[in-house]
């Protein structure tokens, strides 16, 4: 992710996801950007993997 524009297309992809609160992402232009998502239940790794590549990004690891 380069931008905000980046961003917002990563947390409206995410954010529509069932159980979503929040979405929050700490831009790094040119390098790995974090993307922390707050729920009310668990989500499925592949639901996010997919909402993230829907956004145009793809998942470069996961965090507990």
């Amino acid at each position: 992710m380069t931008c905000q524009h980046c961003v917002n297309a990563v947390r409206t992809e995410v954010g529509a996801l069932e159980g979503v609160s929040s979405v929050d992402v700490d831009l790094v232009p040119g390098g790995t950007s974090t993307v922390t998502v707050t729920t009310s239940a668990p989500l499925d790794d592949a639901a996010v993997t997919a909402a993230v590549d829907e956004a145009g990004y793809e998942v470069a690891g996961r965090r507990p």
